[in-house]
């Protein structure tokens, strides 16, 4: 199970009734957040959520509304006591950024490490999922991130018996771990079925339309995209500004095959999002304007 919880939903500024963007993920223990805007932190409390045990943040992009309420964050972490690594992955200049800010949190009881994108596309592998980073087409270098959970093929009893393999090998293998005896050697693809399907959520925000979005976003489980502007007749603006409308969100997630797409990261003029999703699930029936506090438990399928 994959937990969601869209934080934040706005852009450019915060407003009364939105926090900027934010995304929070949790898997197996592990949390994971992409972008940390301003407001950050409060929507955590409203969630129930603690910043404490955060262990990646992802950046798209270095523009304000993404970052600026990362150093509250990291002050808060280090006065809950926390000393483990927190790791941040973003484009290049990732630590002169952070490095920048830190100016205001000088002193933190826990390392941070960094892991910088140069490349238009990022596989990082951890313990039971992976990110995928990949370019997208904003005025500055920005990145949209899969979070993918793999899972194994099933256990296949049958095979094990009459492998001979010993039953108190049978658990590891189903882990996917190599066992090596005296006589023998046991590898999980002697028991184990083809892989089964996954989760997979995708996440990009401040871009124009591109084919890596579609080609990245294939399948998703859930795919939360920006949707800057729902009046269609701002389309022209957003090329301008290198941001995106409603429908031209919904027509990526149409093309990607994805299962369900939230909007988010709202223009600050937009007020009532939910006004113009007629238009949208006219093109992809499977759409949700996206608000604060917004949450979903992501399951793989039996």
């Amino acid at each position: 199970m994959l937990d969601i919880c869209l934080l934040g939903t706005g852009g450019m500024m915060p407003l009364p009734y939105r926090w900027l963007t934010s995304l929070m993920a949790r898997y197996n223990g592990k949390s994971i957040m992409i972008d940390c805007g301003e407001g950050t932190q409060i929507a955590m409390k409203e969630k129930g959520w603690s910043p404490k045990p955060v262990d990646i943040i992802c950046f798209t992009h270095y523009h304000a509304d993404h970052i600026s309420g990362l150093p509250g964050m990291l002050l808060t972490m280090g006065n809950a006591e926390r000393t483990e690594p927190l790791l941040l992955i973003g484009p290049k200049g990732l630590a002169r950024v952070v490095n920048s800010l830190r100016v205001i949190a000088p002193e933190l009881p826990f390392p941070i490490e960094y892991l910088e994108l140069t490349e238009p596309e990022h596989r990082i592998p951890f313990d039971g999922f992976c990110i995928e980073a990949f370019r997208v087409n904003h005025n500055v270098i920005c990145y949209g991130y899969n979070i993918v959970v793999e899972r194994i093929g099933r256990f296949q009893l049958e095979k094990a018996q009459e492998l001979d393999i010993p039953k108190q090998y049978w658990s590891r293998l189903q882990k996917g771990e190599t066992i090596e005896t005296p006589d023998a050697v046991y590898t999980p693809d002697l028991v184990l079925g083809p892989p089964r399907k996954g989760i997979k959520l995708t996440y990009c925000t401040d871009t124009r339309p591109t084919e890596g979005i579609v080609k990245n976003a294939a399948g998703a489980d859930l795919f939360i995209c920006e949707g800057m502007y729902g009046e269609p007749e701002k389309k022209d603006k957003a090329r301008e500004y290198k941001h995106m409308t409603f429908l031209e969100a919904a027509d990526m997630a149409k093309r990607a095959r994805v299962k369900q797409m939230w909007l988010t990261h709202y223009s600050p003029s937009l007020t009532r999002p939910e006004e113009y999703m007629d238009g949208v699930r006219k093109i992809f029936p499977q759409a949700v304007a996206g608000k604060d506090g917004k949450s979903t438990d992501l399951l793989f399928e039996e």
